[in-house]
């Protein structure tokens, strides 16, 4: 696998990032539709567009699976004029998502979207017929609970269109009211702003340059963590691994109540940093919370 840089000012992976690191040898490019480090979209089409004009230069014609983890459970709702990034682009043959994620779900359910049979190559595929008849199956494991799968049946048919819509729009809407708030701090840089146009409900910033502070975000995590609190402060990967920025994912339940609460224990964290001031947080210091549960 080979990856793109990340760096300053360059967030996510364009046509001249894939173009460097594409060859005869390459079985797909991956655009991830909602990153977990910044919540932007990747954008698919002009990926595509630029593997066109590869195909047509070199003869090699390179297909895109795009990782809609979290975006491919968004933008159908709530941004459905934005550019392409689905099947409609031809060099497009499969589509992740999570249901876990934005489909509400329970953590587990999650699923993969071919454009046609023909994409999905039978060497992939086990049959059995132990259950009675030919029963083919994709997965790593055969036996798994359903559990998850009945709730995502069920919030398709309890939700619909409308309800997705509806509960990931107000998501967006929370997501603008923390960066006005979190603007009258004038100490952050956002990232990303949670434009339901370029991203997933989401908001990431790093201290602005030039500002001078007592703490590092790390410190600022750690205190939040305090107050029951996870905001996470984390170095972006490869090359930007230097650049530390801060995030706070919005999802169903969060709301605008809640989102006054937490810029409230901002204030009272960032009022508690700068009167102690105290040796810095290392990101190794910070992370006192995993998702192995260890």
């Amino acid at each position: 696998m080979r990856e793109t840089k990340m760096d300053d000012g360059h967030y996510f992976m364009t046509p001249e990032d894939m173009l460097e690191l594409v060859d005869d040898n390459t079985i797909m490019v991956v655009p991830t539709f909602g990153q977990t480090f910044t919540g932007l979209y990747e954008t698919v089409k002009p990926l595509s567009d630029a593997l066109d004009t590869y195909e047509h230069d070199t003869g090699n014609s390179i297909d895109i699976h795009v990782d809609g983890a979290s975006g491919a459970m968004l933008a159908p709702f709530c941004a459905p004029d934005i550019e392409l990034w689905d099947f409609r682009l031809e060099r497009v043959k499969s589509i992740s998502t999570s249901g876990h994620k934005f489909g509400l779900s329970p953590l587990g359910v999650g699923w993969v979207v071919w454009r046609s049979k023909e994409d999905l190559p039978e060497g992939l595929v086990f049959h059995v017929n132990y259950l009675g008849g030919d029963m083919p199956t994709f997965a790593l494991n055969f036996s798994r609970p359903a559990g998850q799968i009945i709730s995502q049946y069920y919030n398709f048919l309890r939700l619909g269109f409308e309800g997705y819509q509806r509960i990931h729009s107000a998501c967006y809407d929370v997501c603008e009211d923390l960066v006005k708030a979190l603007n009258k701090f004038e100490l952050f840089e956002f990232i990303f702003d949670g434009n339901r146009e370029t991203g997933i409900p989401a908001i990431s910033w790093r201290i602005k340059p030039g500002v001078e502070l007592p703490f590092s975000l790390y410190d600022l995590a750690d205190r939040l963590r305090t107050r029951g609190w996870l905001v996470p402060a984390y170095s972006l990967p490869t090359s930007g691994n230097e650049i530390v920025i801060q995030r706070i994912l919005v999802k169903q339940g969060f709301t605008a109540d809640l989102a006054n609460l937490l810029i409230a224990d901002f204030q009272r964290s960032l009022d508690f940093l700068n009167s102690h001031p105290t040796a810095q947080c290392t990101a190794d210091d910070a992370q006192s919370f995993d998702h192995s549960g260890r």
